[in-house]
């Protein structure tokens, strides 16, 4: 039964040891999305920022970040992110009316995903206000 333990206790220390070295990247919001939900374009600016944390133990390093069409612009940090510390992207979509559902690419030397990739993405609906004309005559009940 000791051999036993001995043998357990030194295959979990191994497996232990074996894991995973290199700066690893966690995205603050859940499911790496963000969601706008039902928003003006006139009262809204399109920016949002996906923050994220280095968990890693070496610096991590944004190569790239693209969005997969024109109207949302993503931006990445220029400098590298130390283990411990906050970066962020900041991504700007042209709030163009309907729905919104898009996909921003980060490329990265993070080891916590397969070949560095992650995909974030951004959703919600962007309505145009409905304008009164106050030149137009007001409905009035029937008059008696």
């Amino acid at each position: 039964m000791k051999k036993l333990l001995g043998l357990v206790a030194i295959l979990a220390f191994s497996v232990a040891s074996y894991a995973q070295k290199g700066p690893k990247i966690e995205f603050k919001a859940k499911d790496n999305t963000i969601d706008y939900g039902t928003v003006s374009k006139d009262s809204d600016n399109g920016m949002r920022t996906f923050e994220f944390t280095n968990t890693g133990d070496a610096p991590l390093i944004i190569t790239n970040v693209q969005s997969t069409c024109g109207c949302t612009v993503p931006s990445k940090p220029t400098e590298p992110i130390m283990p411990g510390k906050t970066g962020k992207i900041d991504v700007k979509y042209n709030m163009n009316p309907g729905r919104i559902s898009k996909t921003i690419t980060v490329e990265s030397n993070a080891v916590n995903y397969e070949g560095g990739k992650v995909a974030l993405r951004i959703k919600g609906e962007v309505i145009v206000k409905e304008e009164k004309n106050v030149l137009e005559k007001q409905k009035v009940g029937p008059q008696s």
